[in-house]
């Protein structure tokens, strides 16, 4: 372990088991300056059901990220109220709730629930065993708890870490029509192990002034992973919250679509209340109300994305 003198740049070697503290208080032998040392975060060795096998280029599957590094655009919605309009399809989905606060969880109903972070210490097959049939016909849940924090620490800049989802799903990935991906607004350990694992990113976008910067940050890293461990991964942007009323938004909108053409949902998700008033509820807005104006266009986008995918089945 070095420890380095944060006054005069002096660096010490020191043995690692003479410490066994995550900090401690040290003091510079050479000026006498007191601070605070850290021991360094080492992450663990990954063991892989088939490494190999995760590495393989695929250029058909069924799994689907739902990315951004922008909060505030409806990932969580997005990722549930897509789940349930390709189950209501006969479509059988499983949804993977890949987000320390849990949110996806929690709009489903579910707490103090086991996580993709218990699976890694239980076997092959292990994440099945926690894979938790929702009260909807043909869709299923993956859970998150606070443990999933640890994944980051314990794993992040490990080698190979970003195949580690994409390894664990193996076994199951075909037992289902559809996998989606709820993802944090951050990139690190749990984005890349999504947009490794997956054949499609669905990009939620607000119309507003900060949207293209959001856009164009996850459209760089999704590059990056092309070109590093999925040459297979393909983006779509899905504009969410859309406010038909709001001169600005439409502006914002045709911008977007000019901008992103070609990569572009044809249809938007607008703003309708019934989203949130379901949240409140803990359903998906197409349980809540039939008629929300919000779920039938999720249920257009989930026709769309079956479309696309079809050919990958």
């Amino acid at each position: 372990m070095i420890v380095v003198c944060p006054n005069c740049q002096t660096q010490y070697d020191l043995n690692d088991q003479v410490v066994e503290e995550p900090n401690f208080i040290a003091r510079c032998s050479r000026c006498q300056h007191i601070f605070t040392a850290y021991r360094p975060v080492r992450v663990e060795e990954i063991s892989f059901i088939d490494l190999a096998a995760a590495k393989k280029r695929n250029d058909h599957g069924n799994i689907v990220a739902i990315s951004n590094q922008k909060g505030g655009v409806a990932k969580t919605s997005t990722c549930l109220n897509l789940g349930l309009s390709l189950a209501q399809q006969n479509k059988r989905v499983l949804l993977i709730d890949f987000d320390v606060q849990a949110n996806l969880t929690i709009s489903l109903g579910y707490k103090e629930t086991t996580s993709f972070y218990e699976a890694l210490n239980g076997g092959p097959n292990s994440l099945e065993k926690l894979i938790i049939q929702t009260k909807y016909n043909h869709l299923f849940l993956l859970p998150s708890n606070k443990n999933m924090v640890l994944l980051n620490k314990k794993y992040f800049g490990a080698r190979n870490f970003e195949f580690l989802l994409k390894d664990r799903l193996l076994p199951i990935k075909d037992r289902f029509d559809f996998i989606l991906i709820d993802t944090p607004p951050s990139i690190e350990f749990f984005t890349l192990n999504a947009l490794t694992a997956s054949h499609l990113i669905v990009i939620p976008s607000q119309c507003d002034y900060l949207s293209t910067h959001g856009i164009d940050q996850i459209l760089k890293l999704i590059q990056l992973i092309k070109a590093k461990t999925n040459p297979s991964i393909k983006p779509r942007v899905l504009i969410t919250m859309f406010d038909k009323q709001s001169t600005a938004s439409k502006m914002i909108c045709n911008k977007l679509k000019r901008l992103y053409a070609g990569l572009t949902f044809d249809t938007m998700i607008e703003l309708d209340a019934r989203v949130r008033e379901a949240q409140i509820l803990s359903l998906p807005v197409l349980e809540y109300n039939k008629e929300s104006v919000a779920g039938m266009q999720y249920a257009e986008v989930a026709r769309d994305i079956i479309a696309q995918l079809s050919g990958n089945q």
